[in-house]
């Protein structure tokens, strides 16, 4: 740091070069930028209190767009962000394109102020989370939405995983149905872990239980979890609990292929209410993510941080609502 210092005050030829780097007020504004564009002519990097005003730029990092709720996301957090005045820079990462570490180099290069992630590997146990630890090291402020691993030490704003699982179960078991399966997502997904243990906890507690043969793995689309709702149906499932909207779809349509009717057969739960899921035949019962409060709450967490002050690592559990719609009904007799 002295180095640095005493690098750029001889580059800019002024004492207060000690000032402005350690953010102490009383120094002209244009001294103050000559110090600045010192630094990044001589290929410093900026304190954290002054790295957001060069760019002001803040990548949002979605794992895909076909899944409604990530755009639903980068909604709220694009238009929460542009009223701060900073500049959000969407990162999607495409099968077989540019991957979320490659991306993360991308936005170190382009000098962000910060970094949001949506649905990234931090939630995933068995990902590789190096790229994470490099923003760490970097001091790039960082926020999360939903459920990271432990290891990774950044805040997170999450909609409750357990208590969305848990109004999703007695739902279903308030229409008599006793054989519910869960779609989920791979097996280190942390989200799906959480949804798991609940499933299994409020089983119990109402009198049932969750057999192994009922908890299905699922592709995120809806054209790729039709395979895991056939597992269900075989096994004569009668409620169907899905990770995603997308996977709720997706199983509508494997028990629309089989002649069975949705809910006079089978009673299908998605979540996240994500978009057009009340156009959905028939209108999609599901659990609804506070998209809206979850968005404003991690731009102001990333914002708190880029103001140089500290945030405590930690999550930012939100409620979740359950939506009850026709894809839920009475379980079906003699079946």
């Amino acid at each position: 740091m002295t180095r640095r210092i005493a690098h750029v005050a001889k580059k800019v030829g002024v004492s207060e070069a000690t000032r402005v780097l350690n953010g102490r007020p009383g120094v002209a504004e244009s001294t103050r930028q000559s110090v600045l564009t010192a630094l990044d002519i001589l290929g410093y990097e900026r304190p954290t209190q002054l790295r957001g005003e060069r760019a002001r730029l803040v990548g949002l990092v979605l794992p895909e767009l076909q899944n409604p709720i990530f755009p639903a996301f980068a909604e709220v957090i694009g238009g929460t962000l542009a009223q701060q005045g900073l500049t959000p820079v969407l990162c999607t990462q495409t099968k077989g394109g540019v991957s979320e570490a490659d991306y993360v180099e991308l936005l170190l290069q382009q000098q962000v102020s910060g970094v949001v992630f949506a649905g990234g590997l931090y939630a995933q146990a068995d990902a590789s989370h190096d790229h994470y630890k490099v923003l760490a090291e970097r001091r790039i402020p960082v926020v999360l939405i939903n459920a990271a691993i432990e290891t990774l030490a950044f805040p997170a704003v999450s909609c409750d995983d357990t208590v969305a699982i848990e109004q999703a179960w007695r739902h279903l078991a308030s229409l008599g149905h006793e054989r519910i399966g869960l779609i989920l997502g791979p097996e280190g997904h942390l989200p799906s872990r959480r949804k798991l243990a609940m499933a299994r906890a409020v089983a119990d507690a109402t009198g049932g239980s969750l057999a192994e043969e009922r908890v299905v793995r699922g592709m995120s689309l809806a054209r790729r979890s039709q395979a895991a709702a056939a597992r269900l149906l075989d096994i004569g499932v009668t409620g169907i609990i899905c990770a995603s909207d997308p996977l709720a779809l997706g199983a509508v349509r494997a028990a629309r292929r089989r002649g069975l009717d949705v809910p006079g057969r089978v009673s299908v739960v998605g979540y996240d209410d994500s978009a057009f899921m009340n156009c959905a035949e028939p209108p999609l019962t599901t659990v609804r993510q506070p998209i809206e409060a979850m968005g404003r709450a991690a731009v102001e967490l990333l914002s708190v941080q880029i103001g140089g002050r500290a945030v405590p690592p930690g999550e930012l559990l939100f409620e979740p609502e359950l939506v009850v719609r026709g894809s839920t009904g009475q379980a079906p007799r003699g079946v």
